[in-house]
């Protein structure tokens, strides 16, 4: 079996695929402040609890825009697996013209275009990931990456206004029943709610104006599917859109 491990700034994304299917996933936070030991308990304690012992696993992959977590976690799975992860990278990443890929683009974006263009292999594409950032990654009808746009998510909004703001409560997103707020809990919900849909729909139209093309949309991350209605151009929620990614390239690598 394969065992990915996505590490995002908020959060550490762990799944296990079969060869067929996904088994299980989990999702706990990131801090680097914890050593590789403490990972360590964390990690064994999710995938024994789950029936995923370390004889079940025969490779692996670390996708990491957190320097400081990437080799703790690297010591994690040597010594859970008994096998050394594949360190994601743009040298392989299979659908993707290798040198359309910007040089700073994370390895997250870059395997969400992967995954795209696995969905789409013939169409522009392009994947809105709703994370801790909100990225839209651009990937055109023959394979190029065309490039990315970024933004705070949807929970770093609310939580700068609540950290920096007097008198912010801190409030659960969901669709609001009317743009214009009594309360702050309804006023923040309907700005961030409405606000983002609109920027959403402003990224997806200029961006097919400047490329000159209808786009698939593909949404992923925590608050896709919570969103998702308000935008109305989404093609395909795709929750594990990310690690689905991930797979892919590793697949390609092992198939060389």
């Amino acid at each position: 079996m394969l065992l990915i491990i996505d590490i995002g700034n908020t959060n550490v994304v762990m799944a296990v695929h079969d060869g067929k299917t996904w088994v299980k996933n989990w999702r706990i936070y990131s801090d680097a402040k914890k050593t590789s030991d403490e990972y360590y308990v964390i990690v064994e304690r999710l995938l024994v609890n789950n029936g995923c012992n370390p004889s079940d696993i025969d490779h692996a992959v670390i996708c990491s825009v957190v320097p400081n977590l990437t080799r703790a976690f690297q010591k994690v799975v040597l010594q859970f697996t008994g096998c050394e992860p594949f360190m994601v990278s743009h040298d392989t990443c299979p659908g993707i013209d290798r040198i359309s890929i910007p040089s700073e683009l994370g390895y997250d974006m870059l395997a969400n275009a992967v995954a795209a263009r696995q969905m789409f292999p013939d169409q522009a594409v392009a994947v809105l990931d709703f994370g801790t950032a909100l990225t839209f990654t651009v990937v055109s009808s023959d394979g190029k990456l065309l490039g990315a746009t970024l933004a705070p998510g949807l929970i770093t909004a609310v939580n700068s206004l609540f950290l920096n703001t007097a008198q912010i409560p801190q409030v659960q997103l969901r669709i609001p029943d009317k743009v214009v707020g009594r309360d702050s809990e309804q006023s923040i919900r309907s700005g961030i709610m409405f606000g983002y849909s609109g920027l959403v729909k402003e990224l997806i139209s200029k961006t097919e104006e400047e490329i000159g093309c209808k786009l698939k949309i593909i949404a992923t991350g925590g608050l896709s599917s919570t969103i998702a209605p308000l935008i109305g151009r989404i093609d395909v929620l795709s929750p594990l859109h990310t690690l689905e990614g991930l797979r892919l390239m590793v697949a390609s690598r092992k198939t060389r």
